[in-house]
């Protein structure tokens, strides 16, 4: 039984399989993305992660650590001077893993192994996603008076009942005491501050 045992052997001895994750790192780090199996890809990240943390303090020390693993200068240098500044705020979490199906020939599961901060198509998608708001629980109705109150503030109360009853109307909102509620609240705050 293979209880507790977290290293996947990828069918090589030690020393292949040292040699391989080196290369595959190397890679990463010069083409910023490579495409590989599922299993290798999951065996890089946990070769290449630490070394790219460790990259992040730019020292003798840890360039020399970074080169014992890496084996290629050209690769060391690269991760210093640009890699590190890139992903210099980021906690953890440097590379994503992309499925992309499974190979012709002997049906393995293929992916596309990448620096997160490097694929710039990914990352704008997810800044215009973060505008949205959170999902609640709550009614449609208390976010969308509350989003109306907010952007027609220079409006008169009277134009904030009429599209707070047109919210309702067309919500098909079930209870409308709580929205009428809602409504003379608004009106009295507008005439208190009038």
């Amino acid at each position: 039984m293979r209880h507790g045992k977290k290293v996947n052997h990828l069918g090589r001895n030690s020393s292949h399989r040292k040699a391989m994750l080196s290369n595959m790192a190397t890679s990463l780090i010069m083409h910023k993305r490579i495409r590989t199996t599922v299993a290798k890809a999951k065996a890089l990240r946990k070769y290449v992660e630490p070394l790219i943390s460790k990259s992040k303090e730019d020292s003798t020390h840890s360039r020399r650590v970074v080169f014992s693993y890496l084996q290629e200068k050209n690769a060391v240098t690269e991760l210093f001077r640009e890699i590190s500044q890139k992903v210099g705020d980021r906690p953890g979490g440097y590379t994503r893993i992309l499925r992309t199906g499974y190979r012709i020939g002997d049906a393995a599961e293929m992916c596309i192994i990448e620096l997160v901060d490097y694929n710039e198509n990914y990352t704008q998608n997810k800044a215009g996603k973060q505008s949205k708001s959170k999902a609640t629980r709550r009614s449609k109705a208390k976010k969308q008076i509350g989003d109306i109150l907010s952007a027609n503030e220079d409006n008169t109360a009277m134009e904030d009942i009429q599209l707070l009853e047109e919210i309702s109307t067309t919500e098909n909102i079930s209870n409308t005491e709580e929205v009428s509620e809602q409504i003379q609240d608004t009106a009295d705050a507008e005439d208190k501050t009038e």
